[in-house]
């Protein structure tokens, strides 16, 4: 199944009620999962594979932002982070009127949701894989973002 097929399919589940598709054949599986988790599309037989958010230790330089009245941020190193494991949107709270997910300085525990990217009208929820601080958060909200990118420079605790 090439990308266009895939991304009519993804449509046509999306403007559905349906929680669950799966399709398996002898040259590739597909899966997608709507609901409260994370949805996930599957095709183990494309070259190309997402892996999970990965700690990473790599200096982070802060953009400057081209806003009226904004002060340039100094690159500054700033050790961890949790990379998007896709291409996609940025989001720092689960609704536009709804408060973030995480703020500078707050302990996360492993499992909660630190933000959200969204990839073909697919909302991802981005999880701690362990205990650490959040000492800065690197993307705006709903600014675009590339795989590998990092969204939080944390310590790890």
């Amino acid at each position: 199944m090439d990308v266009k097929d895939l991304k009519v399919l993804i449509k046509m589940i999306t403007e559905t009620d349906i929680t669950e598709f799966e399709m398996d054949n002898s040259d590739e599986k597909i899966v997608i999962r709507r609901g409260s988790k994370t949805e996930y599309v599957a095709m183990p037989s494309a070259p190309a594979t997402f892996a999970m958010p990965q700690m990473t230790a790599a200096p982070v330089a802060a953009a400057s932002s081209s806003q009226a009245g904004a002060v340039p941020q100094v690159s500054v190193e700033l050790g961890e982070t949790i990379n998007s494991p896709i291409v996609g949107t940025f989001y720092r709270s689960p609704a536009p009127d709804a408060a973030p997910y995480v703020e500078v300085g707050q302990v996360v525990e492993k499992g909660q949701v630190l933000c959200i990217v969204e990839a073909m009208k697919l909302m991802n929820e981005i999880e701690a894989e362990f205990r650490c601080k959040i000492i800065k958060i690197c993307k705006d909200n709903a600014q675009a973002v590339e795989y590998g990118d990092p969204l939080f420079a944390i310590e790890k605790l």
